[in-house]
């Protein structure tokens, strides 16, 4: 295998698929990139046996072949060659190293063979799915905040992605939920996506998905099978597992008819809530929020660092209630409100609040609240 290649273009396909490769390996082979070099395309493809991304970019190939070699020193290396150099990997068999050379550096790396290397099967992902990068970024941010990290309840560490009807119309639903708070964005389901299965996909697919999401085109493909997700990113792709399990019954813990409503600056709660929850004790977080007419007053007291008060205006005429949150997850939410103010509804102390963006109606949030 003998090629020649752009830097820039090389590092580019590097990162899209070394960041799958797990610092730690028990298994050797899965370290390594796989690089196959056909005609004027070098190919690129990592996995961890639970996802795999591939990519190919155009290189001058002077020798056809395929080899493995570690993701991210092969990575490291080219991030630190200078800009604008040509880079040649070359591998004949001879030497049982892969080359990496360009201009006066030389580098000489471990390789495993090509045919070792696991490779996910493409069979039964259903039909193609074209989605817009920016509807698809919109999902993933508005919610991958709350995706679980409590690894025993292994069905919340994903996000949930499904079509429902609603009104004779379908939507195309994500859904994330840590027990505590739940996020959820939905937008005009695509056209193909009916009858797809609704599937969890794990937080580090949605991770990467996101990242490639930021180098793709206007528009992505999608297909669904009830086992594997693929994203087709143009001449990028990832395939992955989604988890095995069912998602819970989310419908029932939104609030449907919270009677007390206010709206509030939206900047400046975030602002305020920061501001007080840098006395609070760190395992609890918890903000007290007293709500009177016209008013919120924000308080954290805390044994040791002190007490902390904040006091806003508010759009709210109705009785005066108080009710806890964790401030962690009233600054989550505040980051995802795209307009200037957020809208709380809340039933009572004790029962969860909803949360939404007046300038976004395809978003919901719910808080559980704590005991202050």
């Amino acid at each position: 295998m003998k090629l020649t290649i752009e830097r820039a273009a090389l590092l580019k396909a590097l990162g899209h698929v070394q960041s799958v490769v797990e610092r730690r390996n028990t298994v050797p082979i899965l370290s390594n990139v796989l690089l196959s070099a056909e005609r004027e395309y070098v190919g690129f493809s990592a996995t961890d046996l639970d996802m795999e991304i591939v990519d190919e970019t155009p290189a001058n190939v002077e020798g056809t072949g395929q080899i493995t070699a570690p993701a991210h020193t092969l990575y490291e290396i080219v991030r630190k060659l200078p800009e604008g150099a040509d880079v040649a990997l070359t591998y004949t068999g001879e030497d049982p190293r892969l080359t990496v050379q360009a201009g006066r550096s030389r580098f000489n790396l471990p390789v495993l063979p090509a045919g070792d290397f696991p490779i996910m099967s493409s069979d039964g992902l259903g039909s193609r799915i074209t989605i817009g990068a920016a509807e698809l970024i919109r999902l993933i941010d508005k919610t991958r905040f709350a995706i679980s990290t409590e690894e025993t309840r292994y069905y919340l560490n994903g996000l949930y992605l499904h079509v429902v009807v609603e009104d004779g119309e379908p939507r195309l639903r994500a859904v994330a939920t840590d027990g505590h708070r739940l996020a959820l964005a939905e937008m005009p389901a695509p056209e193909g996506s009916a009858g797809s299965p609704g599937v969890i996909i794990p937080r580090k697919t949605i991770q990467e998905v996101r990242r490639l999401l930021d180098d793709a085109g206007e528009t992505i493909e999608m297909q669904v099978s009830p086992q594997k997700v693929k994203f087709q990113f143009g001449l990028a792709a990832l395939t992955s597992k989604v988890i095995d399990g069912s998602f819970p019954d989310y419908v029932r813990v939104i609030p449907k008819d919270n009677q007390k409503v206010l709206r509030v600056d939206n900047a400046l709660f975030a602002a305020a809530v920061d501001r007080v929850a840098t006395i609070s004790a760190e395992k609890s977080r918890s903000v007290k929020m007293a709500v009177e007419s016209g008013k919120m007053v924000l308080t954290v007291r805390n044994m040791e660092a002190g007490q902390g008060v904040e006091e806003l205006e508010i759009d709210y005429d109705g009785e005066p209630f108080e009710i806890g949150f964790n401030a962690r997850y009233l600054l989550d939410v505040a980051g995802q409100i795209h307009g200037s103010e957020a809208e709380f509804r809340f039933a009572d102390p004790a029962s969860p609040t909803l949360v939404l963006d007046p300038d976004d109606s395809g978003v919901q949030y719910v808080l559980m609240p704590l005991r202050v």
